[in-house]
């Protein structure tokens, strides 16, 4: 049986000049930051459907109906005011659905979410993500502080699994490889973490998940791929079992 998974996010647009001497110039560079999660899902009963962060203002859906496509979102790196001022709102002041409350509304019915960790998730970089206090933040087993929520962890961290016979860390034996950082939340009393960052390194939650109305949701405060995650994580073995372990677990039959 194929599960149908939408990546949303994941890509961003840099542009620098460049200084030689009296001379100058300028150029812009377009990147995806989601490879290693494509790469692990090839060849599986996982289809994913990567939507970019830019695509996403546009094509994120607007009726209920073309989110019933999909078994489970995952929301990665990317703000909310991506869904809350598309073109429609932002620049012609005409009104559109609330695509937050849509999510909600598509979880509460048994849809699947997960929110991954980056600079634009969680509540990010300077505060600049916005999720805190909207309804997908109620969906969510965590919630968001109100300022730049980003633990930078230079010396890297090495997971604790705090549940090792739950099904999402089935395969999963032995020490996992270390992060740089993760995005610093609260757990909400019914949730579950699976994974942490040791004490001495704040005990930050690393793996939490949840429920909501039919619906499964899970937070990965960390990231998808680098920089957080560190080229060992994303080349382990347990990489792709992780993530499929995870999305079989939010993509639960649904009514």
């Amino acid at each position: 049986m194929t599960t149908k998974v939408l990546l949303v996010g994941e890509s961003w647009v840099s542009s620098a000049t460049h200084y030689k001497g009296f001379d100058q110039f300028g150029s812009v560079t377009f990147h995806l930051g989601a490879e290693p999660l494509v790469d692990a899902l090839k060849g599986s009963d996982f289809e994913l459907t990567y939507m970019t962060a830019h695509d996403a203002v546009e094509k994120f859906p607007f009726e209920m109906e073309g989110l019933y496509a999909y078994d489970v979102i995952i929301l990665s790196d990317i703000g909310a005011n991506s869904f809350l001022l598309p073109p429609a709102v932002w620049l012609r002041s005409q009104t559109v659905p609330n695509r937050l409350r849509l999510i909600k509304a598509w979880v509460e019915r048994g849809g699947g979410l997960l929110m991954v960790g980056g600079y634009f998730s969680f509540q990010g970089i300077d505060g600049k993500a916005r999720w805190r206090k909207t309804p997908v933040e109620d969906v969510l087993p965590v919630t968001c502080h109100p300022w730049d929520d980003r633990v930078e962890m230079p010396e890297g961290a090495v997971a604790e699994v705090m549940q090792p016979d739950h099904p999402v860390m089935a395969g999963l034996d032995g020490a996992w490889p270390f992060v740089l950082g993760v995005n610093e939340v609260e757990v909400r009393q019914d949730a579950q973490v699976l994974a942490r960052i040791p004490d001495a390194q704040g005990g930050h939650p690393l793996l939490v998940l949840g429920g909501f109305g039919k619906g499964r949701t899970a937070a990965w405060t960390s990231d998808i791929g680098p920089h957080w995650l560190s080229p060992a994580f994303c080349s382990w073995d347990g990489y792709g079992r992780l993530w499929k372990n995870l999305l079989g677990w939010l993509a639960h039959d649904r009514d």
